[in-house]
């Protein structure tokens, strides 16, 4: 686990972070001045970490969210963004310090909550979080709750299912007149691809990064817990058995496929090092996946700053990795515990609160069209003139940070359609439940071999799942050293606990939901 393996780093990592969180403790006070000082002396504080890079104008708008917050339910919040790259190792660090904090973003939602590290939350839900149990989708909360029967965060209200999507630029769509959706399987791509680097040498035919892209979904598997534990099932077969994947056939083939593509220069030569990151805005790419719902074109046009169009290429499953996609959980060990679920009840209910966190302050960081959609308002110079390509002194982290229907839809180059949420609305009612929905399998009491795998998983899958090195001589020493690491008594614990689940009756039930 994540927690082992930083632990080497945790006793100088300590120093600094306590340094830098124990100034946060007691009645915050944002700006310095005494305007803060007149709030209620009754006002707590909350501490709330969350992903994304700190922006120019994060303290500013920290400021005008406790002006509301204290108004609205007493409370006022230490808002702090951590890095992308940063996120993980710092939340690690945090809990394993006993560090003190509130709120968090969880994206290893389910193993923090084994490690005790999150509030169980039952029994707060039917008072302080009442109002965002009925506005959250209840299949949400299903996807959350653990096998003890707890809740231990509250999920992001979007869509159900997060499907596979490859994006391509409209302009080279529209040049060579090519239909998306004829290409939905890796082997496919192959004349495009070939298209791409002969006519177009300005652009990266196929991008990938060392997270890679589950492209096993285009056979049916889906990760039975995290994809740094290689083991599958196929997702809507209610019999499945748990496999690692890199022992399929259907794994062999994928593999081999890429490399052909990596060899033949088609997957961008550092795939393998290169750090999981946004779209970069201007980059010429042909071939990038991504995973998303409805009208996710819209924003990738946005962040890569020309219009793009894009297909899915998997079924719209609901499954529980997708249900867990933006958890936002409480400390077990906070000391305001009423407040914080408070605090998430108020950030999935109230619009204003909601858009403050997302959009920034109006006339400040936006503006409104006579549509009401958001006009971001871009950085200036000096002069006043717009900055080009210049990063937004706000921005929100959208899936981080509770339900998106109350959320305002974005205007400008690349508008959303007025009717944006009722199109989410109708493709959450059309989602398929997995057959594995709300399965967690409990290893805590296995950390040496989850430990084991995963440092395994870190030396091989990158360069397997870009095509940087040779399958024949690579795959089977890989797939020797996770036997060695214990992942076949892994997978038999993990087919037991499944086994058990299934005979429970736990499975949901199949068919659209209408």
């Amino acid at each position: 686990m994540r927690e082992q393996r930083n632990w080497s780093r945790l006793v100088t990592s300590l120093a600094l972070v306590l340094m830098l969180t124990l100034p946060l403790s007691g009645c915050f006070s944002a700006s310095g001045q005494e305007d803060n000082a007149a709030m209620s002396a009754d006002t707590v504080n909350l501490i709330y970490y969350t992903i994304g890079d700190p922006d120019e104008d994060l303290q500013m708008v920290n400021d005008k969210i406790n002006e509301v917050l204290a108004e609205k339910i007493g409370v006022t919040v230490t808002y702090i963004k951590v890095g992308w790259q940063e996120y993980e190792d710092r939340l690690n660090t945090l809990v394993s310090a006993g560090t003190p904090f509130d709120i968090a973003f969880a994206p290893e939602y389910a193993i923090y909550a084994q490690r005790g590290a999150w509030l169980k939350l039952n029994d707060y839900l039917s008072n302080a979080g009442k109002e965002m149990v009925d506005a959250i989708d209840p299949i949400f909360w299903q996807g959350v709750r653990m096998e003890d029967g707890g809740i231990y965060g509250v999920p992001t209200n979007k869509e159900l299912a997060v499907r596979d999507q490859w994006m391509y630029p409209e302009a080279l769509v529209k040049k060579y007149r090519i239909d998306i959706s004829k290409y939905a399987t890796l082997a496919s791509l192959e004349p495009l691809l070939r298209m791409i680097k002969q006519k177009e040498p300005a652009y990266l035919p196929m991008e990938l990064d060392k997270e890679s892209q589950n492209f096993f979904a285009l056979d049916g598997y889906e990760y039975i817990s995290d994809k740094t534990l290689p083991l599958m099932t196929k997702i809507l077969d209610p019999h499945s058995p748990v496999v690692n994947i890199f022992e399929t056939e259907e794994a062999r083939k994928v593999l081999d496929l890429l490399r052909h593509y990596y060899v033949e220069g088609y997957i961008n030569e550092d795939a393998a090092l290169r750090e999981t990151e946004g779209l970069k805005r201007g980059a010429r790419v042909f071939w990038k996946a991504a995973g998303g719902g409805p009208l996710s074109e819209n924003s990738w046009s946005k962040d890569r700053g020309y219009k793009m169009v894009a297909y899915p290429v998997t079924p719209a499953l609901i499954t529980t990795e997708s249900t867990r996609g933006g958890v936002m959980s409480v400390s077990a060990d906070t000391k305001h515990p009423v407040e914080s679920v408070r605090f998430l009840n108020l950030l999935n209910t109230d619009p204003e609160v909601r858009n403050l966190f997302n959009f920034g302050i109006e006339g400040v960081h936006y503006t409104l069209d006579r549509n009401g959609q958001v006009m971001p308002i871009p950085p200036k110079d000096n002069n006043g003139n717009p900055i080009p390509d210049a990063l937004p002194r706000y921005g929100g982290v959208q899936y981080t940070q509770g339900n998106w229907f109350i959320l305002k839809t974005m205007g400008g180059e690349y508008p959303d359609p007025l009717d944006k949420w009722d199109q989410f609305r109708a493709s959450n009612r059309e989602a398929v439940e997995s057959s594995t929905l709300g399965f967690t399998p409990d290893l805590s009491r296995m950390p040496i071999e989850m430990q084991n795998i995963q440092l395994v998983w870190e030396k091989y899958y990158p360069s397997l799942m870009t095509g940087s090195v040779d399958v024949d001589s690579v795959l089977p020493k890989f797939n020797q050293e996770l036997r060695q690491a214990g992942i076949e008594e892994v997978r038999s614990e993990v087919q037991k606990q499944l086994d058990a689940w299934r005979a429970a009756g736990s499975m949901p039930g199949s068919g659209a939901r209408r």
